[in-house]
């Protein structure tokens, strides 16, 4: 008890980057809603639509290790406040699309951007400063389940706006939502007034930056679990980007992808919660093997046969649980294996491969369907990817556990 006691001085600085993450990941995570009025309207084909946020991933993942890098040297405030403001201008770019250029900066460039500097390696890394080592997993777990919360309102909101408005007008209803970032990173940058623990062995301390990568890629239980992280990302992003599409392909009412959305939401919460604590008391890498398995098991079961309202939003909840439990699993070693200082580069890296999984779901999916005129192969190809992936990482994190360290 006296470790949650002493969470209260810092409760602002949580709450602020769980807001900071329930919005920037649960408002693009409504973005597959608008695949069919926005190409219907401004004449985009679906892998024109899947290439903007396949960039966005890729801007995302690549300039994430660069924003981890600089909170070492500038502080969190001046990051996660930067941006707040990008992920506005991207949304007001988005409504204000004439065609493809206007789309692929908005959605692409400007929120690929502002991902990296507000979404979940920010997060984690601000909460895992402030809180005690021994509730520091389930806390992550916590912040992580507020990662698609934000969906449970954007989507429905989203999907009710364009309705009766049409698409342009759902996106200033995200816009107007997305406001709540600027003092949620407010408060989330407080942490830099909170200094961080003396090394222990093991850490990376006062090093370069080059110096710092050396001795991340060095280590081999991270650049397995970073390999790994790739089919995560590949997943994820199939799902979200190409859900919607596919129930609207098989004749469900188009409110079912919404519900579906907000069903992983709900679920992610007990998903994050789970996960966290099983990282105080299981192998974090085995857990994330099995994470990875599990996930492809269902996803090929709800591909083999057609969809219903029930099966979908069932698989909707399987994937909810098993879907951003990831986060503090990767955090948690991250800062097993190297400490407090460097995480957010580091776990940029590792989410740079996530990103690069993200780019090939997203992307390759739709020009799979471009191809094909079906998703059966994009999806066979996410189950055997995922199952190959996570049967690695649970005979590699058996077999080599990770050399810890004691931050």
């Amino acid at each position: 008890m006296g470790h949650w006691r002493a969470l209260r001085p810092v409760l602002p600085i949580l709450a602020g980057a769980a807001i900071m993450l329930t919005l920037s990941m649960g408002i693009r995570q409504t973005f597959g809603l608008f695949l069919q009025p926005v190409t219907h309207d401004i004449a985009l084909s679906v892998s024109d639509f899947t290439l903007a946020f396949s960039i966005q991933n890729l801007t995302w993942g690549l300039l994430q290790p660069i924003a981890g890098a600089l909170v070492v040297r500038l502080g969190f405030r001046p990051i996660l406040l930067a941006g707040a403001v990008l992920y506005l201008a991207g949304l007001l770019m988005l409504a204000a699309a004439q065609g493809l250029l206007g789309f692929l900066a908005g959605a692409g460039l400007l929120i690929g951007t502002s991902l990296a500097c507000t979404a979940s390696a920010m997060a984690q890394a601000t909460a895992s400063r402030v809180v005690p080592t021994s509730i520091r997993s389930l806390v992550l777990g916590i912040i992580t389940g507020a990662g698609t919360l934000g969906a449970l309102v954007a989507a429905p909101l989203a999907q009710a706006v364009m309705a009766d408005h049409g698409w342009r007008f759902g996106m200033l209803a995200l816009f107007g939502f997305a406001l709540l970032l600027l003092p949620a990173t407010w408060f989330a940058g407080r942490v830099d007034r909170v200094p961080i623990p003396p090394p222990a062995r093991g850490d990376i301390a006062d090093v370069t930056v080059a110096a710092a990568i050396r001795s991340a890629f060095t280590r081999a239980p991270f650049v397995v679990m970073t390999a790994a992280y790739f089919v995560c990302g590949m997943q994820l992003l199939f799902i979200t980007t190409h859900l919607p599409s596919y129930l609207a392909i098989c004749g469900m009412d188009p409110m079912l992808g919404a519900q579906a959305l907000g069903v992983i939401a709900v679920f992610n919460v007990a998903g994050s919660l789970f996960f966290g604590w099983a990282g105080g008391h299981w192998p974090k890498l085995a857990l994330l093997g099995g994470i990875y398995v599990t996930r492809s098991l269902v996803l090929g079961w709800y591909f083999l046969t057609p969809p219903t309202p029930a099966s979908t939003l069932v698989f909707a909840a399987m994937m909810g649980f098993l879907w951003l439990g990831v986060g503090p699993l990767v955090a948690g070693a991250v800062v097993e294996m190297f400490g407090l200082r460097w995480q957010a580069m580091i776990q940029g890296f590792a989410f740079t491969s996530h990103q690069l999984g993200s780019f090939v779901g997203a992307f390759g999916g739709g020009l799979l369907f471009d191809a094909l005129g079906s998703y059966d192969l994009a999806w066979r190809l996410g189950v055997a990817m995922g199952l190959t992936g996570g049967i690695v990482q649970i005979a590699f994190a058996l077999m080599r556990p990770p050399r810890l360290a004691t931050t």
